[in-house]
């Protein structure tokens, strides 16, 4: 049966109101600052074989579309009416769950004694146990030590809960009552699905319901594909890096080639580096994911705003991902900040689209998505305490003829920030800062977007502040089509007072009363040349606070003096000789790194790593950089400077170093 389009796009808009009605209940009933505040949470219909083909259009997180309960469900096996399957197990679920605070639930729903599709909901809890408050932190090795590993299993079961699950996991985290009443508002969500479902069934019949169901996912295969078609057809290639594993002073690179055929899109991750000893992995399987093709999403939800939101959008992607790498680790290995990890991943493709459609796809966002977590412990009455204070973001990328967005950055997930009165009341901080950081934005004709600043103080003794996922210290975020790259993160320890100390990537930083943190986050980078953007313009921007007088003057050629613009000193500035701008503005540190570790080598140097095992390719890898960099142990990537005294001479030794220590292909 095949639906007309008047009936198909009824269907369709009934569909993602059920989905969208299963968030609004799941975001109304939850406790926890991650699912009522930032909606770090997501909703969905998924068909029989596991695929979503129903999803919110901007409730909740957005990038999961293409999420598959196929494994979790054939796991467990044969279900009955008021069965939920629960999971957050990273590789026994197929990489549903990408790290173990995301807990999953899957629920059958029945029509006359059969299955018709299922209800999924995921939330980002506050804890599951582990080595630290929140379960993530980078320095993790393995799995193991990042908290309470639930395989796919029933946790209700003709509904009733397994109450001897329930008794495991509240003793397993730190804040069970805050825990258990999320996924309370889980199951709600379900239920409230469940009756919709059955309600369009009841209206237009068992049919069309799962005619539905195939035609939505079919019309958006097709939408989708022709939007495809716009990229030209050929081979592009580009790569990014991470600061470093946060166990070593060693960056990660992050490598794709994308093939282009007639709306076919192939992506290959060969020359990404190996998984790392740190949290830092994503847990793909090696198979087409949402961590692997957000942008892609984005370019032909852009393109084409019509197309229905499910996994058919999906299916004229390819995917590969070796074995063993970053972007497809092998058990057990650590996960739990695998999302600093997938926004570098979005910039790799940023730098796909940009190669393939110059001119149409904006710079890089700041390039990190982090939460600030306050973990307080009562000295009186044990009492643990948890909460999100902000969801920090950098700002978007410019794109030719817009600016980037100031301090707001939805690329990885559509999130919300948290209101200041939330977090002062849920624990002891007082915000003394949150707002727009000047000079972070990368310059252009059209400028990036800028960072943020944020400066809190803590008030009680026993608190800690935990921020996994700050990146972006190093490695900028780039500049296209001429545009200059965002200025670098920054975190300060008790900014202004004495003891003032740049502390850098941070994991947990115990507090005491009176201290404070300082979080500067990066700016967009910026698009075309700047010395191209108005004069007016830039001036706008120094008396806003956006731009500093004085790099109005070396990054715009504006001259702001006594806080007046001088159109003729701006003139003579802008019309002195100057080199040429590049496509791409990396910065000087990548350029430094790149004088050694060039793609050719740097491929090379991956794929002959993968071919040891898991544990000897960390530390060979380790090793061979730390030889042919020396110093890098001590004063990492930020002195890169310093570290490339002789680029030929280092690059024959790294040749030499994996000649004589690696195998090859």
């Amino acid at each position: 049966m095949k639906l007309d389009p008047v009936s198909l796009e009824v269907l369709h808009q009934k569909l993602r109101a059920c989905a969208e009605e299963m968030a609004i209940t799941l975001a109304r009933a939850a406790r926890s600052t991650y699912v009522k505040d930032a909606h770090d949470f997501g909703t969905a219909l998924a068909n029989l074989n596991g695929k979503f083909f129903a999803y919110p259009e901007a409730l909740g997180v957005s990038g999961f579309l293409d999420l598959d309960c196929r494994k979790a469900i054939e796991t467990v096996g044969e279900l009955a009416p008021g069965d939920v399957i629960i999971t957050n197990h990273p590789y026994a679920s197929g990489g549903l769950s990408t790290h173990m605070p995301d807990l999953q639930l899957i629920r059958p729903y029945f029509h006359e004694g059969r299955i018709v599709c299922y209800g999924w909901d995921f939330i980002h809890s506050a804890d599951i146990g582990g080595g630290v408050p929140s379960s993530i932190s980078p320095r993790f090795n393995e799995l193991f030590q990042e908290g309470l590993q639930i395989p796919p299993m029933k946790l209700v079961e003709a509904g009733r809960i397994n109450q001897t699950l329930i008794a495991l996991y509240r003793a397993n985290c730190r804040v069970p009552d805050l825990n258990i009443a999320d996924v309370n508002a889980m199951l709600a969500a379900l239920t409230v699905g469940e009756r919709r479902v059955a309600a369009i069934i009841r209206r237009h019949g068992i049919e069309t319901f799962e005619a539905a169901a195939n035609d939505l996912t079919v019309w958006a295969a097709a939408k989708s594909r022709d939007v495809q078609r716009r990229i030209p057809d050929g081979e592009y290639s580009f790569w990014d890096y991470m600061d470093d594993d946060f166990a070593t002073r060693v960056p990660i690179r992050i490598r794709c080639t994308m093939r282009v055929k007639d709306g076919m899109v192939d992506l290959d991750y060969a020359g990404t580096d190996p998984q790392v000893g740190s949290a830092y992995n994503v847990p793909t399987g090696g198979i087409r994911h949402p961590w692997l093709t957000l942008k892609l999403m984005h370019l032909v939800g852009t393109w084409d705003p019509t197309i229905p939101l499910n996994y058919g959008l999906f299916e004229n992607i390819t995917v590969s991902v070796p074995k063993g790498t970053v972007l497809n680790p092998e058990f057990p290995a650590a996960v739990g900040v695998r999302h600093a990890t997938a926004v570098r991943v979005n910039d790799t493709l940023v730098g796909v689209l940009t190669t393939a459609l110059p001119g149409l796809i904006p710079a890089p966002s700041g390039g990190t998505n982090v939460p600030i977590v306050i973990a307080e412990q009562d000295a009186r009455t044990g009492e643990r305490r948890l909460s999100v204070i902000q969801m920090l973001v950098g700002g978007t990328g410019a794109q030719s003829g817009m600016d980037g967005v100031d301090g707001r950055d939805s690329g990885l997930a559509n999130l919300y920030n948290t209101p200041v009165e939330r977090s002062e009341a849920d624990v002891g901080v007082l915000i003394e800062e949150y707002g727009l950081r000047a000079d972070s934005a990368g310059a252009g004709r059209w400028r990036g977007g800028t960072g943020l600043v944020m400066r809190f103080r803590v008030l009680r003794e026993g608190s800690s502040v935990l921020a996994r996922g700050l990146e972006r210290f190093v490695f900028r975020p780039w500049g296209a089509a001429g545009g200059g790259p965002g200025a670098t993160c920054k975190v300060i320890l008790n900014q202004g007072k004495p003891g003032e100390r740049d502390i850098g990537k941070i994991d947990m930083v115990v507090m005491q009363p009176g201290d404070t943190i300082t979080v500067m986050t990066a700016g967009g980078g910026g698009f075309g040349d700047p010395f191209e953007r108005e004069p007016e313009k830039v001036f706008f921007d120094v008396r806003a606070g956006f731009v500093s007088a004085a790099k109005a003057r070396r990054d715009y050629g504006v001259v702001v003096e006594g806080g007046r613009l001088d159109l003729a000193a701006t003139g003579a500035l802008r019309a002195a000789p100057r080199p040429p701008r590049p496509a791409f503005d990396f910065g000087p540190e990548r350029t430094a790194w790149e004088s050694v570790f060039d793609d050719e080598i740097a491929t090379e140097f991956a794929s002959r790593l993968l071919l040891r095992s898991p544990p000897k390719r960390i530390e060979v890898k380790r090793q061979i950089v730390e030889a042919v960099v020396p110093g890098i142990a001590e004063v990492g990537t930020r002195g890169m400077g310093s570290l490339f005294p002789d680029p030929t001479a280092q690059r024959r030794h790294l040749a030499d170093l994996m000649d004589r220590t690696l195998p090859r292909r």
